[in-house]
């Protein structure tokens, strides 16, 4: 099955600003946020990337009755041993906003030098043709970078204003959209996801 041979697939997410990264990059695809539904967002009580994103496309999925895609993505940062990871959305407590995040990240980091501030996106993408779905499709993309001392640009939202993109020599939240879903875990995530659809249908 393609995403192009569906009529509508739902999007368990209610984030404005990966709405808007997803439906650009699926571009010609008929997505729809789960919000439309009434759906509330599913309690993301995985430890990993891969078990929340399966959490939250079951979730739409189910509640939908509709073909469903989840990420779970976040920021990696070695020198926090791995931290914000899962909770990256809610790294700075439940409820924080993407400015309370960052400002916790950079309090984290202070006196870390730059070459030992190294980081990376991490997205895990799932399509479920239905909550029973025995065989959930995952794709994953990995964005490396860097943490910077303080935010720089206004685009994109999370952390891009203090995630450094060594490509470009910028930071993400100063790049275009177009060029960010070209680099971008999220982007990544998504063109392996289509590519695996196409093989699961052709090999159907």
């Amino acid at each position: 099955m393609t995403l192009s041979a569906l009529q509508q697939i739902v999007l368990a997410s209610g984030n404005p600003g990966k709405i808007k990264e997803i439906q650009a990059i699926l571009e010609g695809h008929p997505i729809v946020a789960q919000s439309t539904f009434n759906v509330a967002e599913a309690e993301e009580t995985g430890s990993t990337f891969v078990e929340n994103a399966i959490i939250k496309a079951r979730n739409a999925a189910l509640h939908c009755q509709l073909p469903a895609i989840a990420d779970d993505s976040g920021l990696v940062v070695d020198a926090l041993n791995g931290a914000p990871g899962v909770i990256s959305a809610r790294y700075a407590g439940i409820g924080a906003n993407d400015q309370d995040n960052v400002q916790k990240l950079l309090k984290e980091l202070e006196g870390v030098p730059d070459e030992l501030r190294s980081a990376r996106f991490i997205c895990v993408m799932v399509f479920m043709e239905h909550a029973d779905d025995p065989f959930p499709v995952i794709a994953q993309g990995v964005w490396e970078g860097k943490i910077l001392n303080h935010p720089v640009g206004d685009q994109g939202f999370g952390y891009d204003p203090v995630f450094w993109v060594p490509e470009y020599q910028c930071a993400s939240a100063e790049l275009p959209a177009s060029v960010k879903n070209a680099l971008s875990h999220r982007g990544q995530a998504l063109r392996s996801l289509t590519d695996l659809l196409k093989a699961r249908e052709s090999a159907t």
